[in-house]
């Protein structure tokens, strides 16, 4: 009796877990982070995150921004539509040494918690 009822639970959680519909961002950059590497001053310092709706229904980005004035993010003014892609551009301003930044943007996404995601950027100016 144990057996079933442990049974029932794991197959109601697993279909609670599938059963979310909305709109779904999968970012196409490892880890949600894009790689600068090592880049002269004199780069353009312009990169982009690029991600796909993989959900059903419309996804919005709210708000894209860095905890520095440093970096300048240009998030998608329109919702993207479910199977379309969209990308975020980050430009950094370029200061001599390592770069270790991240930017949070808070979309309607239902597979990050509260619609959360961090991206992050890395790489060294020369």
């Amino acid at each position: 009796m144990k057996n079933v009822a442990t049974f029932i639970v794991i197959v109601l959680f697993s279909a609670i877990g599938y059963s979310q519909n909305g709109p779904k961002i999968e970012f196409s950059a490892p880890d949600n982070t894009v790689d600068y590497g090592k880049i002269s001053k004199s780069d353009n310092a312009v990169r982009s995150f690029e991600f796909t709706n993989t959900g059903d229904a419309p996804l919005l980005i709210t708000s894209a921004e860095s905890t520095v004035s440093t970096i300048v993010v240009t998030k998608p003014a329109a919702a993207i539509m479910p199977g379309k892609k969209g990308k975020i551009d980050v430009k950094y301003n370029m200061a001599v040494g390592p770069i270790r930044k991240t930017i949070t943007v808070e979309t309607n996404a239902v597979n990050y918690p509260d619609g959360r995601v961090a991206l992050k950027i890395k790489g060294e100016v020369l």
